[in-house]
């Protein structure tokens, strides 16, 4: 029961991502295709990566993360900065036009954590948020580590 529910709100996460993210993809100049949105939206969860990192998450090329990062900074939505440790290596941000193009995709948090605060007393709140951040680090630690937020 406790994996069904996970899975079921796992999947409507990505569903409202998912939904989001399309419902923003438009036809014109400027606008990203969808592996253009996706790969910025894997450089935003990655925080910073380098274009190494971009490749080895996506398990691509590093001439092909090259690629889209080099049409997603034509294009405004990514930024190269420069290394501190070593200046052959630029980190990725994304830019505040990503920020626009993304909106504010937790909107439907706000709601959700509402209705939690209206049915549950904040000692259950408390004790349910050492369950998440118990399971993000069991899934990150399942995944390697963590490489997003």
């Amino acid at each position: 029961m406790l994996r069904d529910e996970i899975s079921r709100l796992y999947r409507q996460f990505r569903l409202l991502h998912y939904r989001k993210l399309f419902g923003r993809i438009r036809e014109r100049d400027g606008s990203l295709s969808a592996t253009e949105a996706f790969a910025a939206d894997v450089i935003f969860l990655l925080d910073e990566p380098t274009v190494t990192a971009l490749a080895d998450t996506l398990g691509i090329s590093q001439p092909n993360a090259t690629y889209k990062v080099n049409n997603l900074t034509a294009k405004g939505y990514v930024h190269k900065t420069a290394s501190e440790d070593d200046r052959r290596e630029c980190r990725l941000q994304v830019s505040e036009k990503f920020h626009s193009y993304y909106d504010s995709s937790d909107s439907f948090l706000q709601p959700a954590l509402e209705k939690l605060r209206s049915e549950y007393t904040e000692e259950e709140l408390k004790k349910f948020e050492t369950m998440l951040a118990s399971l993000n680090e069991a899934v990150a630690d399942a995944d390697g580590g963590e490489k997003g937020n």
